[in-house]
C-alpha cells in the first residue's frame, strides 16, 4: 500500500503495520491510523509516526531510554485494557519530540507517551499525571554521556 508522507514523499508501507489509535491523537482526534517510519537509514531512536490519511501529520519521536534511561510509564488498568495488553514485551513507548534548529533547544514530551501494543497495533497517547516529568523535557540535558538525569 502507497501513502504520502510528510518527509519522504510518497512511501510504500505494509497494511499490517498500521497502528489503529481508537480515540485519535490529542488535538488530531478525527485521526486514528498511524504508521511508524525509520527517521534514517542508520539505526537510531528516532521515528516518524505518520499518518496514513492526512500526508502533511507526522510526530517525530523516540524511544526513550537512550536519552532518559530511567525513564518509566505505569501503565493505568484502563490503557492495558484498551489496548488489549497481555504481556509487557508487546509495548512499544515512544515520546513526541519538538525538534529545534539546534539539539540544545529540542524537547521530548515525558508526560505524554504514545503506548504501542505492538502484536495487535493499538496506540494511545497517555498523561502521567502523576509524575514529575514535564512536557518539553530537554534533550540536550541527557545528550552528553555521563550525564545523570536530574
Amino acid at each position: 500500500m502507497k501513502i504520502e508522507t510528510k518527509y519522504s514523499g510518497e512511501t510504500e508501507i505494509n497494511p499490517s503495520n498500521i497502528i489503529h489509535f481508537e480515540q485519535g491523537v490529542p488535538s488530531f482526534e478525527e485521526e486514528k491510523q498511524f504508521v511508524l517510519l525509520p527517521f534514517s537509514e542508520e539505526p537510531s531512536p528516532f521515528y516518524i509516526l505518520q499518518s496514513t490519511i492526512t500526508p502533511g501529520l507526522a510526530f517525530m519521536v523516540m524511544t526513550p531510554f537512550q536519552f532518559f534511561p530511567k525513564y518509566e510509564a505505569k501503565l493505568a488498568d484502563n490503557v492495558i485494557e484498551q489496548l488489549e495488553i497481555d504481556n509487557e514485551e508487546d509495548v512499544a513507548l515512544f515520546v513526541i519530540l519538538t525538534l529545534r534548529d539546534e539539539l540544545v533547544d529540542s524537547t521530548a514530551n515525558l508526560r505524554g507517551p504514545i503506548v504501542i501494543n505492538s502484536k495487535k497495533q493499538k496506540g494511545k497517547q497517555i498523561v502521567l499525571n502523576e509524575s514529575s516529568y514535564e512536557t518539553k523535557h530537554p534533550l540536550a540535558t541527557f545528550a552528553a554521556a555521563g550525564q545523570k538525569e536530574r
